[in-house]
């Protein structure tokens, strides 16, 4: 009989017992251990992880283990005191059900004090840019401006240098990004060469500024959610003294740094300038200072950024990853979800063309989430949004809404939950990732409002299966049943490098999995200390991981493995 169902056995006989009234030294047991709850005195705290008794049982959390005893005890007394035989099976079943409760119990406590314990060591190891800091740039005139490399629905992204270090003429005439093909053992790979990210190492961001004003504090005020991934040095120190209101009546979290989420390294307003290309790019939205039929105010805000060779859009478009590099980008995306729902924020734009990309030291893409123009940043992190009235704005990219946003019902009391909705997200970007369509734009016709799952396309054959099985969960309709962005990442981490420690694992038991992680810690921090492992995507995944461990995530993400492992087991024999 497995530890799961003697334990359900056990609880289902106990109910029985309490219904006939025949557990009186049980009782009597109780009402001591419930007494000792409220006696006055210094009490020892230890690590106790979510129980799953039910809550009238849990005054038994604290001896169950004299609780077991006592009811073996009383079975077998009884069975020489002349009791029926099945008042006898039940305190024996009962007393059996609850030692293995018990023993069920200390193994959490030792999984839980193990992960946070984990926890606490890389938790204090924060990401550290590989970005040299700059003390000065908070004006215009501190940069030197190069090509234009992108333009959106409400800015234009220029590639840019601080002064001190000029690019070189001739080479500040080559593209952003160049691509070439190498044949290589008869594959073809295509890789990305920029002849200008390292002259120009920064990027420089011009919001459209159409009804902001011109005033600083109303362009900072109205543009706020654009700081949420700023620096503690991002604005001036006079600046930071303003109350920065934002769309939703708060101040927008900053949020910390994170390999995968883009950070603003310096944030100022003044005047737009007339870059190149501005006459033919965005000419409605320069002032009328610098095109008379233009519509923008004369100043607005800039945000200094990291430069990157590309879009993971533009990425995807000559080159399809190879199913680990594609694992790990998926991973990525969900690891930098996480990092923003641990901290109250909720991106609503998530799609390929805000993903930036650049290369590890391996040649691994590091995918940086980036554009938060639409981001919900409150302050009391529910992530959760009032939704009264029609004109209240729910996000950017209409074909990516989740299906709990897109087929919200405003009305008095309503509220549209953004906890999962990324989440969803990545889920849709995933198929673009492993070289299909996204199943939610025009070439597939799929919408979100409307979609049953099963109309889902297939991945490749060539998609792990655990891979396919996060996918398809992710893109479940109702989001209670669909994980978290932490429990999808758990799922791959495990699935990449802990397959062994799952090889027999109950979902149940944690013990043989605790010590993987162990093991686990051990080795990255060997890596860590080596040095060049720092700059590798998968160094700091695995970093990031044992960083947020949760023993509740962990076991809710062994379970969907598992339950995933046991469909294809029941498929395979029906086939």
């Amino acid at each position: 009989m497995s530890v799961k169902h003697a334990i359900s056995r056990g609880l289902e006989l106990g109910r029985s017992v309490f219904q006939l009234g025949l557990l009186k030294s049980g009782g009597r047991v109780a009402a001591r251990l419930r007494a000792d709850r409220f006696r006055v005195g210094p009490s020892v705290r230890t690590v106790q992880p979510q129980a799953f008794l039910p809550s009238r049982y849990r005054y038994y959390r604290t001896s169950l283990k004299g609780l077991a005893a006592q009811l073996q005890s009383a079975g077998f007394r009884r069975g020489f005191t002349g009791g029926s035989p099945r008042n006898r099976a039940v305190f024996l079943a009962f007393g059996l059900g609850v030692g293995l409760i018990e023993q069920q119990l200390e193994d959490d406590r030792r999984s839980a004090a193990t992960c946070q314990e984990i926890q606490a060591v890389f938790s204090k190891k924060r990401f550290q840019s590989p970005l040299k800091p700059f003390t000065s740039g908070h004006k215009l005139e501190d940069y030197i401006i190069g090509n234009q490399i992108g333009k959106g629905s409400n800015a234009a992204v220029y590639e840019a240098a601080a002064q001190l270090a000029p690019p070189n003429e001739s080479e500040r005439k080559c593209s952003l990004v160049q691509l070439r093909e190498d044949e290589e053992e008869g594959e073809k790979a295509r890789s990305l060469t920029c002849c200008s990210l390292r002259n120009f190492p920064l990027a420089i961001k011009m919001m459209w500024n159409f009804g902001a004003g011109s005033s600083s504090e109303d362009i900072l005020k109205s543009m706020s959610q654009e700081l949420v991934p700023a620096g503690p040095l991002a604005l001036k120190q006079e600046k930071e003294q303003i109350t920065l209101d934002g769309q939703f009546g708060v101040l927008p979290k900053r949020v910390s740094a994170h390999p995968n989420v883009i950070r603003v390294y310096r944030a100022f307003t003044a005047d737009v300038p007339l870059l190149p290309g501005a006459q033919e790019e965005y000419p409605d939205v320069l002032p009328a200072r610098l095109n008379p039929a233009g519509l923008g105010n004369n100043r607005t805000l800039f945000l200094v950024m990291k430069n990157y060779p590309c879009t993971l859009r533009q990425y995807l478009e000559v080159s399809t990853p190879g199913r680990r590099q594609g694992t790990l980008m998926v991973l990525q995306l969900l690891e930098g979800v996480d990092h923003l729902c641990r901290q109250g924020i909720a991106h609503r734009d998530l799609k390929s063309d805000n993903v930036l990309l650049e290369f590890d030291s391996d040649g691994c893409p590091r995918l940086v989430i980036t554009d938060f123009g639409c981001c919900l940043a409150q302050s009391d992190s529910s992530l959760q949004l009032p939704f009264n009235s029609i004109w209240v704005n729910r996000g950017g990219n209409a074909s990516l809404m989740a299906p709990e946003v897109v087929t919200a019902v405003p009305g008095c009391g309503a509220v549209i939950d953004y906890s999962k909705a990324d989440a969803w997200a990545v889920g849709a970007i995933s198929y673009e990732i492993f070289g299909q369509h996204n199943p939610f734009y025009r070439a597939v016709g799929l919408e979100s409002r409307t979609y049953q799952e099963k109309q889902l396309p297939s991945l490749p054959s060539s998609v792990p299966a655990d891979v396919q099985l996060v996918i398809r969960l992710l893109l479940r309709r109702n989001p209670s049943k669909r994980p978290s962005a932490r429990v999808a990442a758990n799922m791959l981490h495990l699935s990449l490098w802990g397959r062994k420690a799952l090889a027999n694992q109950d979902s149940a038991g944690m013990r043989k999995l605790a010590d993987w992680l162990l093991c686990q810690s051990a080795v990255v921090l060997l890596k860590g200390c080596s040095g060049p492992s720092g700059n590798k995507v998968e160094a700091e995944l695995q970093r990031s991981f044992l960083a947020n461990l949760d023993l509740e995530d962990l076991r809710t993400a062994v379970g969907f493995l598992l339950y995933g492992r046991d469909q294809r087991q029941a498929c395979i024999l029906s086939a």
